[in-house]
């Protein structure tokens, strides 16, 4: 009956109810999520994510199960897409560092680069300027979500929402330009 209630809350975007599931599941989860990513910071960064999306997300939800096994179940499809993610990413650097020594640094491709290189920045300069300031501080300086906010002084909340909205505008921005996995690769 808790559930139901809960969930039919979540719906209507209530926010004591939000912050109820938050409070009372955010831990358990994180620990949870240690079995699958040991890595506090990126367990972290996950379980926040599912509160985002279960948030912006909570009109059109279906929770058929109970909450706690929605949440769950959630958390760990997320660890399981970030290790492979990671998997990929550490493939495809791996392909580029033996494919950039093996070949050779004709003019076509510093143009390549060079264009390249134009293009992302045109797409950055299309940012907001508070967006393109967080995400050069995640994806360039490689900050953490809780750095960005601290150093910034705005919630971990709107630290992911703005990445988020950056990574969306740079996919459309880029996808004419290189193959999706590039850009994935390049921006993620």
């Amino acid at each position: 009956m808790k559930d139901l209630l809960l969930i039919e809350a979540l719906g209507r975007r209530d926010k004591v109810a939000f912050d109820y599931i938050f409070n009372y599941y955010y831990s358990s989860l994180c620990a949870f999520s240690m079995q699958y990513v040991n890595d506090r910071e990126t367990v972290e960064d996950l379980v926040q994510e599912l509160f985002v999306t279960l948030w912006v997300e909570a009109p059109k939800l279906q929770i058929q199960s109970s909450l706690k096994a929605y949440l769950f179940a959630s958390v760990k499809n997320r660890c399981f897409d970030y290790r492979k993610h990671k998997k990929v990413t550490e493939k495809y650097q791996t392909y580029f560092l033996f494919s950039s020594e093996s070949s050779n640094n004709s003019a076509d491709n510093y143009f390549s680069e060079s264009e390249l290189r134009q293009t992302i920045q045109k797409s950055l300069e299309k940012l907001s300027p508070r967006c393109r300031e967080i995400f050069e501080l995640s994806r360039i300086e490689s900050l953490s979500n809780k750095d960005i906010s601290e150093k910034l002084e705005i919630s971990k909340r709107t630290v992911e929402l703005q990445i988020s909205n950056a990574l969306k505008i740079l996919r459309k921005e880029l996808a004419d330009f290189l193959p999706f996995w590039f850009i994935t690769f390049l921006i993620r």
